[in-house]
């Protein structure tokens, strides 16, 4: 009998990639290429999506099947995960997008989000999309290129143009692109746009209507697991039967299924993610409602989450920026140099703060500068705001939830730094644990895919599948934690209103 595969890909925010697992949820191969990072102004980042496509097809699903030695008809689904909010729009007949996409970190909108704020309100929205005005999400990013590219409204509402995030694009290319590729997306990614009704499902009138966008150029929204249809380029009547945000990917890689069960992944920045069940929880402490996922016709299971912006892009500007470091690892190893931050602390609102704060006007400070400070006690302040960034979010998620977080579940790359893990759980005051996949991004993908096409039986299965490889028990005296928390709380005042719009 030969052997079949799950598919991921796996559309991120420095690369793109795409996995093989098997069975057992074991990784089999992996292809990989990183794409350009745009920034052409201050608080711009965009990316050029004819560019990602490209290396999907040219580069990253190739290598990922040699890698398995094995044929496109071994494959028995495929999911798609994806850097969410970034915003693609693209000439429905000849397939070129009408710029760069407008990443979910470009913050070009801040203005326009202020007067929203200031004249509308967060209600209006949190009573039908369950998120405030930011600069993070699309709708604002897609009235900016209403307002910028000349014509482009009035293409859009002759359905010359359409609209989506990443994973639209990819299945509408994957699917024949301008010969009747299909054009949908998944109601986690739709749940990010402020577009959709986060109770129906569907995108909002009300909505569409105050941000001026036309219905003619929105996708259809679809569950998180169902089969789409057949890919024609590339992998050839392959089904397509996943799409959802990555974070709610690595949710349900991280086979969080239950209630009150949480993960956090740690990559470019970090996103916390709890299950609140069918019920939406309307966040009163700077968190975000949003849809953890949809199986199929089951009912919408929702979720709390807290994104923080950076964490870790910190490390990779004290090394590409500062020259401190010459690769990732080396921050352990400094860090480890001293016994603590010297009463350094570093905010990076780099280009403002997201959860729990919500802060466009913040930037980045470092604070507590003196002369007994050395690059080893910086590298620890590095390490540790993503710590106190974390603790800030889960005490919103337990002032929130009816159900206080017992653990946190970590996947990501900067789970290998074992000084910044022991430092989480010390912080939270709780257990940390890391699963034996770490790339639950790409495996919540191939979960979802695999369990709309038969791959794999039920959501128990998936939970067989779950192995823990580290867990980290907190040590650090009770004391110390809440005053170095009301350290870092000083720091993150003075990062507030250094930006003027």
């Amino acid at each position: 009998m030969v052997e079949r595969y799950v598919m991921s890909i796996d559309q991120g925010t420095m690369s793109t990639r795409c996995i093989l697992f098997d069975h057992q949820g074991r990784l089999v191969s992996v292809g990989q290429r990183e794409h350009e990072q745009y920034f052409a102004r201050p608080g711009w980042a965009e990316h050029d999506p004819t560019e990602i496509w490209s290396h999907l097809r040219r580069v990253v699903v190739p290598r990922a099947l040699e890698g398995a030695g094995i044929r496109p008809e071994q494959i028995a689904a495929i999911g798609i995960a994806n850097q969410r909010e970034t915003t693609v729009v693209w000439d429905r007949r000849t397939g070129v997008p009408v710029g760069h996409a407008i990443t979910w970190q470009d913050t070009r909108t801040s203005g326009y989000v202020e007067e929203l704020r200031r004249t509308t309100g967060d209600d209006f929205f949190l009573e039908r999309c369950g998120l405030s005005p930011t600069t993070y999400f699309s709708a604002p990013r897609l009235r900016w290129l209403f307002d910028h590219v000349d014509g482009l409204r009035e293409r859009a509402e002759r359905g010359e143009v359409l609209f989506g995030t990443m994973e639209s694009w990819l299945i509408w290319n994957l699917t024949g692109g301008p010969d009747g590729g299909l054009h949908l997306t998944d109601a986690t990614n739709a749940s990010r746009t402020m577009l959709m009704n986060i109770r129906s499902l569907a995108w909002d009138d009300e909505l569409l209507a105050y941000f001026d966008v036309p219905r003619a150029m929105l996708p259809e929204i679809r569950s998180s697991a169902e089969c789409y249809g057949m890919a024609r380029a590339l992998l050839p009547d392959v089904p397509i039967c996943a799409a959802l945000g990555d974070q709610q990917a690595a949710l349900f890689g991280q086979t969080c299924f239950a209630p009150g069960e949480a993960k956090c992944t740690y990559g470019t920045g970090s996103f916390l993610l709890v299950n609140t069940g069918t019920e939406l929880v309307r966040s009163r402490h700077g968190l975000l409602t949003t849809v953890g996922y949809k199986v199929g016709d089951e009912p919408p299971v929702y979720a709390l989450e807290g994104p923080i912006a950076v964490t870790g892009s910190l490390v990779q500007w004290f090394r590409d920026r500062l020259g401190l470091i010459h690769s990732a690892p080396e921050i352990e190893t400094l860090a480890r140099g001293v016994e603590d931050n010297g009463g350094c602390y570093i905010v990076p609102a780099f280009s403002g703060l997201f959860a729990p704060h919500w802060r466009s006007d913040a930037r980045g400070v470092i604070v507590g500068l003196t002369s007994y400070i050395t690059k080893g006690h910086l590298a620890r302040a590095v390490l540790e705001a993503t710590g106190w960034q974390t603790r800030e979010v889960v005490d919103a998620v337990n002032a929130d939830s009816p159900r206080p977080l017992r653990q946190l579940k970590v996947d990501g790359g900067m789970t290998s730094n074992n000084l910044l893990m022991q430092f989480l759980a010390d912080v939270l005051d709780m257990p940390v644990v890391r699963p034996m996949v770490s790339e639950t991004v790409s495996l919540g993908a191939a979960y979802a895919a695999g369990l709309a096409s038969g791959y794999w039986p039920d959501l128990e299965g998936l939970r067989r599948n779950w192995h823990r490889a580290a867990q980290w028990m907190p040590t650090m005296d009770p004391a110390r934690r809440e005053a170095e928390y009301e350290s870092w709380r000083r720091a993150v005042e003075r990062s507030l209103g250094w930006a003027r719009s």
